[in-house]
């Protein structure tokens, strides 16, 4: 069996209550079969068009070959270093995909400018631009982060006196923007199945381009996926499909939120696409499932809320049940191919269960177009800031700036989490700068006593980020942005880089506020090196 779950405790008895009735439901087969209704009437028009990742592995083996061909190409040009500009799930899978094979892949999905000039510098070991490719990948062909990385990269190559249709490949749907630009300007283009959405895209164009220009066995990836098709289309309760979804999305009262661990496996990178794909498939009209990426000495697995449910990703699932005692967990192993397949039929059963519609994303948008709002009128309309300990603070409520210290603002904020609420931490930055921010999620997860996420921004908007105005409204906010004199301009565009970050967080912030009433709190770090360890120490 190429995916294998082991359940004890309290989900097992969840999912021996569920499952019959999935069975029974047919919904498996009628995934496979295209039926649009299983989601319901509002839902049909939008899962009609939605279905093509069930076919994914058959439609994208033509690929293969030419993205192979492309490959050998461009090595035989000393082009070895791959770059991909893309957000989402098309960023995300060709992460975890290269990742997973041990293969250098280099993910562009930010705008702080920081981040956009060391991809665009490379390093010295790979040869830097002179021997990079840039994987632009948008399935609308109008992101702007991806749009605004294209333009950076198009001048730089210019810069060399390289030409930028030999170092550019496109991946969009068919008759995008993007994809009528870029053919009329002559670039290589692969075009995905736009039936398929950005978050069932793995194993699409999306997920194999980049991947496989890299250097990884695109064409194994797909047999292991094709090896899993069978036990996801049977309406039978050894379904692994059908197990998952019980187990994620079943239970009265329903544990929403799901924390996911990587435990000792070879994929590496898993939770993050997991959370992208279930946090945006569900979070919609105040119902959803939260995922929570966790590592193995999280607080929360220590002393587990009532409302979270661990998922543990290892090697063996059959072998480490036997030896390893987690009760009331779900324990999964399989290959990463079969690991795309199982989550996503997973989802979308989930999506029918909670009566949703698994395949739009509602609110997306509105912190896309409250970040127009915010580069077209300036100077910044957001709240005004006081400095607290050299950081400067924005908070949406008066009662959150109550306090003349950072872990007053902190403590207070985590006063108005919810009962079975959550906090998001959403680090506006140039990671590669801080990556240590990524262990303020255990500090604050301990210090506020409640399930805690953290998002890269404005990665996550494309992402959790429909979760947080779609899903249930008990969340509180954790804004991290920093100063940096680093900026980048965007050729043929008003605004730079770094204006672009500064209002894409200040956006989100208004609608999470303003529009959705949740409590934000906006931290910038004047010194980020400095004063990221003060913000350590506000947090314990």
């Amino acid at each position: 069996m190429s995916f294998d779950i082991h359940l004890s405790g309290h989900v097992k008895s969840v999912v021996d209550a569920t499952l019959p009735g999935l069975v029974s439901s047919l919904v498996a087969s009628g995934i496979t079969a295209g039926d649009a209704a299983l989601w319901g009437t509002a839902a049909e028009d939008e899962a009609s068009q939605r279905l093509g990742w069930v076919e994914a592995v058959s439609v994208s083996r033509p690929l293969v070959p030419q993205i192979e061909a492309l490959r050998v190409q461009l090595v035989a040009q000393g082009v070895t270093r791959v770059v991909l500009a893309g957000m989402g799930g098309s960023s995300l899978a060709p992460e975890v995909i290269a990742q997973t094979a041990g293969v250098p892949l280099v993910i562009l999905d930010s705008t702080a400018p920081g981040q956009v000039l060391a991809a665009l510098d490379g390093d010295a070991e790979a040869g830097g631009l002179t021997h990079t490719v840039l994987v632009v990948s948008s399935k609308s062909g109008a992101t702007v982060e991806t749009d605004s990385a294209k333009r950076a990269f198009e001048a730089a190559f210019r810069d060399l006196g390289i030409d930028p249709l030999q170092r550019i490949v496109v991946v969009t749907d068919p008759g995008s923007p993007l994809d009528q630009a870029a053919r009329a300007d002559g670039y290589t283009v692969f075009n995905a199945d736009p039936t398929v959405g950005g978050r069932y895209s793995a194993l699409t164009a999306f997920g194999l381009v980049p991947a496989g220009l890299a250097g990884v066995d695109i064409s194994e990836l797909l047999d292991e996926a094709e090896a899993s098709l069978l036990e996801v289309a049977i309406d039978s309760p050894d379904n692994p499909a059908l197990v998952l979804a019980a187990a994620i999305a079943g239970g009265e009262p329903r544990r929403d939120k799901l924390g996911l661990i990587t435990d000792g496996t070879h994929i590496v990178g898993l939770p993050d696409w997991i959370e992208q794909l279930v946090a945006e498939s569900t979070g919609k009209g105040g119902i959803g499932i939260l995922p929570v990426v966790l590592l193995p000495v999280s607080p929360e697995i220590d002393s587990a809320p009532a409302d979270l449910q661990i998922v543990r990703l290892v090697d063996e699932a059959k072998k480490f049940h036997l030896f390893e005692h987690h009760e009331g967990e779900i324990v999964i192993s399989g290959s990463l191919g079969a690991q795309f397949v199982v989550w996503e039929y997973a989802t979308a059963i989930a999506g029918s269960m909670l009566g949703i519609n698994p395949f739009d994303q509602p609110d997306v948008e509105s912190a896309k177009i409250a970040t127009r709002g915010l580069l077209d009128a300036r100077p910044d309309p957001t709240a005004p800031a006081f400095t607290v300990e050299g950081v400067e603070v924005r908070v949406s409520d008066p009662q959150l700036a109550v306090s003349g210290s950072v872990a007053g603002v902190l403590d207070a904020l985590w006063a108005q989490i919810p009962e079975d609420g959550y906090v998001a931490i959403q680090a506006y930055v140039n990671r590669l700068e801080l990556p240590q921010l990524t262990g303020l999620r255990e500090l604050v997860a301990a210090d506020s006593g409640r399930p805690t996420t953290f998002g890269w921004g404005p990665r996550f908007l494309h992402s959790t980020g429909q979760y947080h105005k779609g899903g249930p409204a008990n969340g509180v906010f954790l804004q991290i942005l920093e100063q940096t004199d680093v900026d980048l301009e965007i050729p043929d565009r008003p605004f730079t880089f770094g204006e672009l970050i500064q209002a894409q967080a200040a956006g989100d912030a208004s609608v999470l506020a303003q529009g959705h009433g949740r409590p934000v709190v906006t931290l910038t770090l004047t010194d980020p090196q400095i004063e990221v360890l003060s913000l350590f120490e506000a947090a314990q």
